[in-house]
């Protein structure tokens, strides 16, 4: 029994292993395929260009649509892309250990946004988008908390844009958090899934 039509293929224009978690336990039937785009050469340009933080997102995420939609143009391909902002400041995942630690304490105590745009492309047609603006609120933790809780996660605050994993240690980091759990993690299942059913992907 599936609640997914046989056609058309889906496709995740994504390397995000938690992307491709938080789709699979909903029980669709899909593809992974990653989309190589320069996610901080476009960043650096829509700043200097003055391109809001939703917009920059949803760029990044049709990029990735559109770059795997050109070789599989049956399919139904889903780009994702998720940007941390943070008093008009745009983060990017750290490049190591000594750039979480600096990103953490800059975020302390402070309320940031995760930008987090979802768009959905079959050949050169764009279907839909939806972009989620999660909140979030750091408490004032300690420097040896964080230094504890680097050591706890390690390498691991490297693959997150906000140097955390809610889903993990990271919710220790928080005082209040606003918004779908699964936009936080990088892919907004809610209206994703909305837009599937009125598409006639999903039964309704």
């Amino acid at each position: 029994m599936s609640l997914q039509a046989a056609t058309p293929r889906l496709i995740l224009a994504s390397q995000s292993a938690t992307r491709a978690i938080l789709l699979r336990e909903t029980g669709l039937r899909f593809e992974t395929r990653p989309a190589h785009v320069d996610e901080a050469e476009i960043k650096r340009s829509a700043r200097a260009e003055g391109i809001s933080a939703d917009d920059t997102a949803l760029l990044l995420a049709e990029l990735k649509a559109h770059r795997v939609a050109r070789t599989n143009p049956d399919a139904l391909v889903i780009g994702a892309d998720q940007l941390l902002v943070c008093e008009d400041r745009w983060f990017d995942k750290p490049a190591d250990m000594a750039e979480a630690a600096a990103q953490l304490r800059a975020l302390r105590g402070r309320t940031h946004t995760l930008v987090t745009a979802i768009l959905c492309q079959r050949g050169d047609q764009r279907l839909w988008h939806h972009i989620a603006r999660p909140r979030l609120t750091m408490r004032g933790f300690s420097d040896a908390f964080l230094a504890d809780y680097l050591q706890l996660e390690g390498m691991s605050v490297t693959t997150s844009v906000g140097a955390y994993r809610l889903e993990g240690p990271g919710v220790h980091l928080f005082d209040a958090v606003a918004g779908e759990h699964a936009a936080i993690l990088g892919l907004p299942l809610l209206p994703l899934l909305g837009f599937l059913r009125q598409h006639g992907v999903l039964s309704g």
